[in-house]
């Protein structure tokens, strides 16, 4: 009998210092792990932090040497005497403008596209969609000269329509994310829809579109950023200064006070803004739409 209580014992105390030992463990991986990603944190919000600093800066404390962290007098004016150099609310306004035009454009289009690819069945779809989906390789180097001299022949260089118009006819990485999200959708749902009579519009427009909402929500945002942050389209494509986008604002301001680093991390400050609020709004279902798009096929 006190055998048996021995070895009882024994493994009792073997046990609760394996549990002690694994929890020990446990802390220190997550201790390490918090560590370094508070370092990487630190690393990735510097140069955002030293952007806002300098934007506070007057023009000695800019060059100072050893520099400072924190500006001894902030400069707050220096927002407003940014946006007095360039017509900034106006570069602004017309970013706003194409950025819209093209989540409209976007939205509609790979919708109908991705619908069409994922719930209708016809001969030669995944052919189709495998070709349609190996654009996304081609570079748009390989285009932009085609792209402009179809453009010129429209009569459309110097607007807005070379940026905002492709938009309306889909973009393959959108229509694959979109196409992701519909396959998950159980086919009992549209199969039901279809007995009580309704079309694929139908379908499309009162069942797969609500459900669609934090995919869309993602695709939006996407389109956005892309558009917000283009150089190269609006310098190819914008011939009037007053039609340019607050990407070639910026670069406008660089070339003609690029001494003046404490207005011009001030403009970039004001121009950053509206990406940080927007993501900062909508992470949730930004984190949402890409977890639901999913890897079926």
């Amino acid at each position: 009998m006190s055998s048996q209580t021995l070895a009882t014992n024994i493994r009792a105390t073997v046990a609760g210092d394996w549990r002690q030992n694994r929890i020990i463990q446990d802390r220190i991986k997550k201790t390490t792990a918090y560590i370094i990603c508070t370092l990487l944190a630190v690393v990735y919000v510097f140069p955002l932090y030293w952007l806002i600093v300098t934007a506070l800066k007057t023009d000695k404390e800019v060059f100072q040497q050893p520099p400072s962290l924190l500006p001894l007098n902030p400069q707050w004016q220096n927002f407003v005497t940014a946006t007095n150099y360039i017509p900034f609310w106006r570069y602004m306004g017309n970013t706003f403008i194409i950025a819209v035009l093209c989540i409209i454009g976007t939205l509609l289009s790979c919708t109908v596209i991705a619908y069409g690819f994922a719930r209708i069945h016809w001969p030669g779809r995944n052919i189709l969609f495998m070709i349609y989906l190996s654009t996304i390789m081609l570079p748009a180097q390989v285009t932009m000269i085609p792209l402009y001299i179809v453009y010129k022949q429209f009569g459309w260089i110097g607007t807005f329509l070379p940026l905002v118009v492709p938009s309306f006819f889909g973009n393959a990485l959108f229509v694959f994310l979109l196409r992701q999200f519909l396959l998950s959708i159980p086919q009992e749902l549209t199969d039901a829809a279809k007995i009580d009579g309704a079309s694929e519009f139908g379908i499309l427009r009162f069942i797969m579109i609500p459900l669609m909402r934090p995919a869309l929500a993602t695709v939006a945002l996407f389109t956005f950023v892309n558009v917000y942050r283009d150089f190269l389209g609006p310098l190819i494509y914008l011939t009037d200064q007053n039609q340019w986008t607050i990407s070639l604002g910026l670069k406008l301001f660089q070339n003609m006070f690029g001494a003046q680093w404490q207005l011009m991390m001030a403009a970039s400050t004001l121009a950053m803004l509206p990406i940080m609020v927007l993501f900062f709004f909508t992470q949730k279902t930004f984190v949402k739409g890409i977890a639901l798009t999913g890897i079926k096929g």
